[in-house]
């Protein structure tokens, strides 16, 4: 059954799932912390307002491979970012 956006449950599943991790991630950013930190030594206590708009592109052969075969090649600040982020990469 599709929804009203047109797209299955598992879909809008997986689109709310990435919008709960973008949304956590920047909750949990040291460097968006910094910068509210700023604003109020500044005098000022920011309303942040972030509009997400997520567009679904359907690709002809789903990639369905498990995560371990994935290799990323992460640079230092990836790394540190990711740990920013309360992200840890086992190697």
């Amino acid at each position: 059954m599709k929804t009203k956006m047109g797209l299955h449950e598992k879909e809008n599943k997986a689109v709310k799932e990435l919008g709960d991790a973008i949304n956590t991630a920047i909750e949990s950013s040291a460097v968006v912390a910094d910068a509210l930190e700023h604003l109020r030594r500044l005098g000022y206590e920011a309303d942040l307002n972030v509009k997400l708009e997520i567009r679904l592109q359907e690709v002809e052969e789903p990639i369905e491979e498990p995560l371990e075969s994935v290799e990323l090649e992460l640079t230092e600040e990836d790394l540190r970012t990711l740990r920013r982020m309360k992200i840890r990469v086992d190697d």
